[in-house]
Formats: C-alpha cells, structure tokens, sequence
C-alpha cells in the first residue's frame, strides 16, 4: 500500500505557507506571492528587484496573462477578506495597467519594471489589515 507525501515531505517551502483563511494566514500568503512576483532577486549592481512579474513580460501574451491572472487572485484574497468593492476596483485597475503594459511585445518588461502592480495592492491589502485586523501586523527589524 502506497502512501501519499505529506506536504513537509515535498518540500520544506510548501510546508511552511499557511493554508487557513484567517487574516494571519492571508497576510503572509500574499506577502510571499509579491516576493515572488516582484523581488526574486536582485539585479546586479543595482539596488532593484526583479520577480517572475517582469520575467513572464518577456512572453507575449500568455507571460502577461498568467502575471495578470495571479494578480486577481491577490485581489480574490482581499474579497475573502471582507474588502470595499472600491478596494477591489483600484486592485483590478493596477492589474488591468500591468497587464495593458505588458502586452507589448518584449518592450512591456520596461514600464512592468516600474509600475509595480502586485506591490501596490499588496499594499492596499496591508492597510485593509492593519486597520481591521492588527494582531496580522508584522514588526520588521
């Protein structure tokens, strides 16, 4: 009889993500998926980060309609969360810029390296939950 890998067995990353639908939970959810998207790693002799955001720019189309898509699930967490449908709006507006930008061909990456869109909702999102839910808040040392 074959057992199924426990998440921890799979990898320690996937381990450690929270899966609940509390506030906490959320918070470090979307914190994670706006490193990846936006600061992987940083470019060489610059002080500015690059993520998989600016990396799938440089597929036309599909690179920037899989960006835009994981930007809506960012926006999806913060209706869980009990946000204003004029939150949400403004959280579709970056993703629709980002996603507009990033249409064009190869050129798109430039402005997506600058306009930022998962960074700006991430933090409308951390607004949202540092008024309503401040016990999520994290103290950065």
């Amino acid at each position: 009889m074959t057992t199924r890998p426990r998440t921890m067995d799979i990898h320690p990353i996937l381990s450690s993500l929270p899966i609940g639908r509390d506030a906490a939970s959320v918070r470090l959810r979307l914190e994670a998926m706006e490193r990846v998207m936006e600061g992987l790693f940083t470019i060489p002799g610059t002080s500015r980060k690059v993520g998989l955001d600016v990396l799938l720019d440089l597929v036309p189309v599909v690179g920037t309609t899989i960006a835009a898509l994981v930007g809506s699930w960012l926006v999806w967490e913060a209706r869980n969360l009990g946000m204003s449908k004029l939150q949400m709006a403004r959280m579709f507006g970056n993703v629709g810029v980002d996603w507009a930008l990033g249409m064009i061909p190869f050129v798109g990456a430039v402005p997506d390296f600058f306009f930022r869109s998962n960074t700006r909702n991430l933090r409308i999102i951390r607004r949202h939950l540092d008024r309503h839910h401040p016990a999520t808040a994290t103290i950065l040392g």
